[in-house]
């Protein structure tokens, strides 16, 4: 099987996202652990959870995350584990990256509630994430960032604000490094984070393969609510070889038979279940 080009680096591992859409008819997939923790409201680990993403059209990819976790809190007592709130998404770039213009993209997230509230596990009800990023490249080098609210409307949880940005480096052809700082307002009582802060966090991607890579990143906060952040995942990528975004049909597969809408449906499905 052939594997497809490595896409840039951006999002995963880091809390700050980026603008750049999955090419159009390509797939990535993460199996990863994701930890969050604060003193006041216990610690989340998020293992092993899922994502998957599918360029659906050219600028534009459609996202969902299984979450599967413990939680670690004081407000839910014993330590409970199971499936989290599913996340469901689409990415669209509105402005593309030009020689001295950036790229701009609006990331919404729905997040359903799939977790049990009860156990720790889920907001309850519907909950939402509206964000907007901007990255700019140079050489090896490349910037991203941006910010937007949490939309949570749900007792025990509050709207509040977020932002990031980040720098990373290309140090060779296999890894990649960077750092961040990222920032939100206070969650609410009932969330692990109850108060605002702010984090730095390093992390990078090693590529074994032009298909799969290794992902890392972990930080502290370094002002407001003390809180800790780690990200470990196995990223795997494929779909059909062409101009970035354009369109064109593939002369050779790059990936896995050429999947369609269809098969990303399956897939999915496959997780849900």
């Amino acid at each position: 099987m052939l594997l497809c080009a490595t896409p840039s680096f951006a999002g995963p591992p880091f809390q700050t996202d980026d603008p750049e859409p999955v090419e159009f008819r390509h797939f990535e997939a993460y199996a990863f652990e994701l930890s969050d923790g604060t003193t006041a409201g216990g610690t989340v680990v998020e293992v092993p959870s899922f994502e998957m993403n599918w360029g659906a059209a050219p600028n534009l990819q459609l996202h969902i995350v299984v979450p599967v976790l413990f939680n670690f809190s004081p407000h839910s007592g014993p330590v409970t584990y199971g499936v989290g709130d599913t996340e469901l998404g689409a990415k669209y770039r509105f402005i593309k990256e030009t020689k001295h213009r950036p790229e701009v993209g609006i990331f919404p997230f729905v997040e359903l509630p799939s977790g049990s509230p009860l156990r720790g596990l889920g907001v309850g009800r519907t909950w939402y994430r509206l964000p907007m990023w901007i990255q700019k490249s140079w050489g090896p080098w490349t910037s991203y960032g941006g910010g937007g609210m949490v939309v949570a409307h749900a007792p025990g949880y509050n709207d509040y604000p977020f932002a990031g940005w980040l720098v990373q480096r290309d140090v060779n052809k296999k890894l990649t490094l960077g750092g961040e700082l990222f920032g939100h307002g206070a969650e609410g009582p009932s969330a692990t984070s109850t108060r605002s802060s702010t984090m730095a966090d390093i992390g990078g991607m090693y590529s074994f393969t032009p298909g799969f890579q290794l992902l890392f990143a972990g930080g502290h906060s370094v002002a407001g609510q003390a809180e800790t952040y780690t990200y470990l995942a196995l990223y795997w990528t494929w779909g059909q070889r062409g101009g970035k975004g354009d369109g064109k049909d593939a002369d050779k597969d790059a990936g896995l038979g050429g999947h369609s809408g269809g098969t990303m449906i399956s897939m999915v499905n496959s997780l849900v279940h």
